[in-house]
């Protein structure tokens, strides 16, 4: 009968108990992370000039102008 009259802190304590011992024999996240093996990326590309760079600029605003005309005409 004394379990039945404290059973809410028994149970208060079972859990008290579990969550301490999944915190203790949990493995820490850096030694979790440390385990994968980190993705390399390789791109390998030149760099482009000023005339270059300037060029693309300049195609990229004409295609947006156009864009913009063909979309304010459908309108």
């Amino acid at each position: 009968m004394n379990i039945l009259k404290n059973f809410e802190a028994v149970f208060i304590m079972t859990l008290a108990l579990a969550f301490a011992a999944d915190y203790a024999l949990d493995i820490p996240v850096q030694n979790q992370i440390a385990a994968q093996e980190m993705p390399v990326v390789v791109i390998s590309a030149k760099r482009l000039t000023d005339e270059q760079k300037k060029q693309m600029l300049i195609e990229e605003s004409r295609t947006t102008l156009t864009a913009d005309v063909t979309t304010s005409r459908n309108i």
